[in-house]
């Protein structure tokens, strides 16, 4: 009776996890439709701007075909929604579908005033809302510029990464663009996307920027006991077998400790692991994101 209870339990708290994540992927998704509908209907495209990604191929298809561009955006990331059904997941798949065409409604049917007419205030906000609008989509777990899907796949079948083959295929839409429309175009086009490009890293990789700090020290238990108290952060210890170093070889076991600091914190770690041993080793690398776990700073007592 009381395993039949907890089953009831966790099918329930399964169930309302499971909604809560949907309704939050729901709101990252909507979000994104609205900022990156008003980068394209107020910026960029009463001023004829383009943009990096399928949606600058859309945008230029639309300088040149004059077909609707809410038409040609669905047309040219269908080719990239497939390549996500397959290669990432089903359920990427479909909310990208959504995403994709209640942009395309609000663009055909949305109607926003032109909120400037100076080409570098139009190409740096209209890349910044458009960007955040795809980084909100990307955090709500589906797409609305499919280009990325498509680097992901090309990288698994040859030597290129995925910004190797996103940079080389904006290098050839703004050389396009150049040939096709105008230098200046093109010009102000680059700077739209690299405005775009910052903007989707800070809203997926978030305000602070995680460190993940690896500490390898003969004075390991000071210098964690140092962390715990003064920086109020948790760390991690790993046993280790020593090998060799600026001291030559060593054979006996030791410990390197590991802990996640943002980077504005770092200075402050790197200062109280210098208090204790002037000479251990530090490894810092970038994270781009963290769940569970002491992440947030605890109060110090």
């Amino acid at each position: 009776m009381p395993n039949r209870f907890n089953r009831k339990l966790r099918s329930r708290y399964l169930r309302k996890l499971t909604y809560l994540s949907s309704a939050k992927d729901l709101f990252f998704i909507g979000t994104g439709i609205i900022l990156a509908g008003i980068g394209l209907k107020a910026f960029l495209l009463p001023n004829h701007f383009l943009d990096g990604g399928a949606t600058g191929v859309s945008l230029l298809a639309e300088r040149i075909t004059k077909i609707d561009l809410s038409i040609l955006i669905v047309v040219i990331n269908i080719p990239f929604l497939l390549f996500g059904a397959r290669q990432i997941s089903t359920t990427f798949a479909l909310k990208s579908v959504f995403a994709i065409f209640s942009l395309a409604i609000l663009i055909h049917f949305i109607e926003l005033p032109i909120i400037t007419s100076d080409k570098l205030l139009i190409a740096v906000f209209g890349g910044f809302f458009l960007g955040a609008g795809i980084g909100m989509t990307i955090r709500g777990g589906a797409v609305i510029d499919g280009t990325e899907v498509l680097a992901i796949t090309v990288s698994r079948t040859s030597s290129l990464s995925v910004g190797d083959f996103i940079a080389l295929f904006n290098v050839v839409l703004f050389l396009t663009a150049s040939l096709l429309i105008s230098i200046e175009t093109a010009m102000y086009s680059m700077l739209t996307y690299l405005s775009a490009s910052k903007t989707v890293d800070f809203i997926i990789n978030g305000i602070e920027e995680y460190i993940g700090v690896h500490i390898i020290s003969r004075k390991a238990d000071a210098i964690k006991q140092s962390i715990i108290h003064n920086l109020g952060r948790g760390v991690t210890v790993f046993k280790s077998e020593k090998g060799y170093g600026s001291s030559g070889e060593a054979e006996n076991e030791g410990k390197v400790l590991f802990c996640v600091v943002t980077r504005l914190e770092v200075s402050k770690l790197i200062f109280e692991i210098e208090k204790i041993d002037p000479k251990a080793f530090v490894v810092q690398n970038s994270i781009k994101d963290t769940k569970g776990g002491m992440i947030k700073k605890r109060p110090l007592h």
